[in-house]
């Protein structure tokens, strides 16, 4: 697949000139959108992709509810007070329940724990489960209204905190519950944002400066990964603006080190091809037009890989995984566009000075590649069987972790910084029984409900529960059309426990509300746990899809690529191993050293998108030079030329996009931080197991067949 340049680009590359005006062309795109669009953070939406798909039974036994009994859209807030003995508890809950109702102007509904009562002195629940054994630790119920990632929902958690603590300075007091843990989530997210930006730039200079040895080239990749960067979140906040795509904080964070990762990658293969063409076409600019066509087909296939694979993630489900493809897709194809206009025209605009303190003549020597990765290439060539044994035994011993393999929905544990959200969790399930931090609501639909019907039914589901709750007063809806009951269970309600507990309480509540004589009886369950069993079983779903899917895109690319039936099937199967090696050691560190309950429900889903599709990059350089080679070359010699002249640019792509990876693993959420543990791991394998030793033993011992049906043009 040979990919011509196009007269556009050539334009732009034919002079000093030319380049010159192709940064400043760059330079004022990249001004002019960012007055145009809003600020990215202004049009986040953090709330819809953690939340269950739209149709699943707990979303539309959400809308059911707050249809019915208006005003049940609020998140409850959960003070927990804790103090020295039972009066001290009481009288440090009474003033936090004041404060929490008239200490200040916070948009706190006219409901107290849905009983109709203004929070304040009057509105200070009691009976089981909600006063400790010993008395000791009370619970106050504030619900709050508004778009739980606003910053007037963030007000209005922060104000009611700061209140509270205030009013009862002699207790422990924390706030946790739905409406304390979403909060709490955002602000972990948004503190770790500079830290993630400074410690990947600082990163990926480093490495430049280590492999370049010119700080003027070291800084050209950064210069363009910021303009990709820029550009990428104008175009992300016009769109997520105007309701085409949407954005959260996390995705936010995967796209910085994201570009950086995929821009510095591109940067070193245009570069290093073009420090070889400086051998043979001393003027610059020819040698960049070469080293332009000697690597559009590798880079072009490589983001067409990636885009490809975010826009499938469209087939899916789930709100975390649908919704951050096409923002993630943008940023590649600008990156990927950047890539091939500013990088070069900047290098050339720069001239001889880009290669400073060395020459020209001395960085096309350094291009030659040699060393360690001839190295390399002799021992594959030499003894592939013992290569290809010794890379499956490494990588079968890391897949060994997945027998350890359990994920986790507790969001709150993963926090790997303190939050009030967490101290009051924790309080909670020591002293009260942890499913009071997040109740379930059942809703009993039906004609002419009566209390007596739904008190019948709350009495048979009772023993399935910690604690339940029904109020003739407050949960009968107008008419009886609907009757709610409050329902505690006795498990951590994002367990996996908690979970599987949901659909028997839900069919054991339709038999009873049918015994109780309910017409036209329907039951629907309601809250956090139900919503977390509803997430997990369409994250489930859509990894039957998504494996299938992009295994399918990547081979399709491969197959353009190398004109090949065979090559992208021993190529995926790299890559699967590759996959189920990395999740295996990152099973191993973080659940069996780390103690982590389990790997974050959206990670390797996460880590699968990501690591077969950037992995597939390395495979597609070596294989793509591989093709070159092969031209001119018998197959042996052509396979030591590809491994030899990518060794070097491949191994520092690499390392800098690892390195990228790991950054997250300074980010204070659990998520985050295995998901750059795994890529971290798995790029290092891809880099330097799969893609130098495996991959060129199978492709040696085919010989002839490693493309087939293609045959080399010279054998041997």
């Amino acid at each position: 697949m040979k990919v011509p340049m196009s007269a556009l680009l050539r334009a732009m590359l034919a002079s000093k000139r030319s380049a010159a005006l192709t940064v400043a062309l760059w330079i004022v795109l990249t001004g002019a959108l960012a007055g145009l669009a809003p600020d990215l953070k202004s049009v986040q939406d953090n709330s819809s992709a953690n939340s269950a798909p739209a149709a699943s039974d707990s979303s539309v036994a959400q809308r059911e509810l707050e249809r019915a009994f208006p005003g049940s859209d609020a998140l409850p807030a959960v003070v927990v007070v804790k103090a020295e003995d039972g009066p001290a508890a009481t009288a440090a809950v009474t003033r936090a329940a004041g404060a929490a109702g008239e200490g200040f102007g916070m948009p706190v509904s006219p409901v107290c724990g849905q009983d109709g009562t203004k929070p304040g002195t009057d509105c200070v629940p009691g009976g089981d489960g909600l006063t400790s054994a010993d008395g000791k630790t009370r619970v106050v119920i504030v619900p709050v209204t508004g778009d739980p990632t606003g910053d007037a929902f963030e007000d209005a958690v922060a104000g009611l905190r700061t209140a509270v603590k205030d009013a009862a300075p002699a207790a422990t007091v924390a706030v946790t519950g739905p409406a304390g843990i979403i909060v709490d989530t955002v602000k972990v997210f948004s503190s770790g944002d500079k830290v993630l930006l400074l410690g990947t730039v600082l990163l990926v200079l480093v490495i430049l400066l280590a492999v370049y040895r010119s700080p003027l080239l070291a800084l050209v990749p950064l210069l363009a990964v910021g303009v990709a960067m820029r550009v990428t979140q104008t175009l992300g906040a016009l769109l997520a603006d105007a309701g085409a795509i949407t954005v959260s904080s996390q995705t936010a964070s995967i796209m910085t080190v994201l570009l950086f990762g995929v821009g510095t990658d591109y940067a070193l293969i245009i570069t290093s091809r073009y420090r070889e063409a400086l051998a043979d076409a001393p003027d610059r600019f020819a040698a960049m037009r070469a080293a332009l066509r000697g690597t559009a087909e590798s880079v072009l296939a490589s983001a067409s890989t990636i885009v490809l694979a975010m826009f499938a993630l469209l087939a899916l489900v789930s709100p975390a995984l649908r919704g951050f493809g096409p923002y993630l897709a943008l940023g590649v194809a600008v990156m990927a566009v950047v890539a091939f206009t500013f990088i070069p025209a900047a290098v050339l605009l720069l001239g001889r000075a880009v290669f400073w303190p060395f020459s020209e003549v001395a960085m096309a020597r350094r291009a030659a590649g040699g060393g360690v990765w001839r190295r390399a290439a002799d021992l594959v060539v030499v003894a592939p069987r013992r290569v290809l044994a010794a890379t499956l035994v490494l990588l079968a011993v890391l897949c060994l972790g997945m027998t350890g393999y359990k994920e986790s929905f507790d969001f709150v544990s993963g926090f790997r910084v303190g939050t009030d959200s967490a101290a009051g969790q924790r309080i909670i399930d020591r002293d009260l029984g942890p499913g009071e931090i997040a109740p379930s609501t059942l809703l009993v639909r039906g004609t002419g409900i009566t209390p007596g019907q739904a008190e019948a039914v709350r009495a048979k589901i009772a023993p399935r529960a910690a604690r339940t709750a029904f109020d003739p007063s407050r949960d009968i809806a107008p008419g009886g059309g609907a009757a709610r009951i409050t329902v505690v269970l006795k498990d951590n309600p994002y367990s996996p426990a908690a979970m599987d507990a949901v659909d028997p309480l839900r069919a054991a509540a339709a038999t009873a509300a049918r015994d109780a004589g309910i017409a036209q009886a329907r039951v629907l369950v309601a809250g956090p746990t139900a919503e977390t069993a509803d997430i997990k079983s369409a994250l489930d779903r859509d990894m039957l899809v998504l494996v299938p899917l992009v295994l399918l895109i990547v081979g399709a690319v491969l197959a353009g690529l190398l004109r090949s039936v065979l090559a992208p099937l021993y190529l995926l199967a790299t890559l699967v191993l590759s996959f189920l090696a990395t999740l295996g050691l990152t099973v191993a560190i973080t659940v069996w050293l780390g103690g982590d309950l389990g790997i974050g429900n959206r990670v390797t889903a996460y880590v699968f998108i990501f690591l077969v599709s950037l992995g597939v990059d390395y495979n597609i350089f070596i294989m793509s030079r591989y093709r070159q080679e092969a031209a001119h070359k018998p197959p042996v010699e052509a396979l030591r030329a590809a491994i030899t002249r990518t060794g070097g640019v491949v191994s520092s792509a690499g390392l800098i996009l690892a390195g990228t990876f790991a950054v997250l693993m300074t980010q204070p959420i659990r998520e985050l931080y295995q998901f750059g543990m795994a890529m971290a791991i798995g790029i290092l394998l891809d880099t330097f197991v799969v893609r130098p030793l495996l991959v060129p033993a199978i492709v040696r011992l085919l010989g002839d067949r490693a493309l087939w049906p293609r045959r080399p043009a010279v054998r041997g």
